[in-house]
């Protein structure tokens, strides 16, 4: 089951969700349309299966995990933002961040995938807002900054710059964007 999520998931980031078919799903899996359809109700099915049992998976290891420790928030929300961006630098097949394409390709057209996908920018916002309060309590960023505002700016930020690391020059790109970043973590810290 799990290769086969995988399988398609890697069809749905390359092709688009609307752009694949059930045949090509059927095709790159080497099932017949009855055995596909013995474990998946339709593709939609199919593509919510993928979402809650590995890209749920894959943005908490990557982008919500690491910033959940005790220690400087700053650091944590950098290594993290760099372990994440360096993946992408080495990803020849990089089509950009998978959860922002499908969150484009959703929007307006499918209400019940967007509800998953949404939930998981809204997990990762309520961490990202609790790892920003956390660094506020333990003294490593100013009493005085807007939790929210910064979550928001952070992850907006993050899904920005990888869509831009796509096609040319992603390594330049992740070490402006990461030089950046560093001056505004360092501009929000307490003093």
């Amino acid at each position: 089951m799990h290769q086969m999520q995988l399988t398609g998931l890697k069809l749905f980031y390359k092709n688009g969700y609307y752009n694949t078919s059930i045949d090509e799903i059927i095709k790159e899996l080497s099932l017949s349309k009855g055995a596909f359809y013995y474990h998946f109700r339709s593709k939609e099915d199919f593509f919510i299966q993928i979402i809650e049992n590995l890209l749920v998976k894959k943005v908490y290891s990557a982008l919500i995990e690491p910033i959940e420790a005790h220690e400087n928030t700053v650091d944590l929300i950098i290594n993290c933002f760099d372990n994440a961006l360096e993946t992408a630098v080495h990803n020849e097949m990089d089509f950009g961040f998978v959860l922002s394409n499908f969150i484009n390709e959703f929007n307006g057209k499918n209400d019940l995938i967007m509800k998953h996908l949404n939930e998981i920018i809204q997990i990762w916002e309520v961490t990202m807002i609790a790892a920003i309060q956390r660094g506020k309590f333990n003294g490593y960023i100013d009493r005085h900054v807007d939790t929210e505002g910064v979550a928001l700016f952070l992850i907006s930020a993050f899904i920005g710059v990888r869509t831009l690391m796509v096609e040319t020059t992603p390594q330049a790109k992740k070490y402006r964007f990461m030089s950046q970043l560093r001056q505004y973590l360092k501009s929000i810290e307490a003093k």
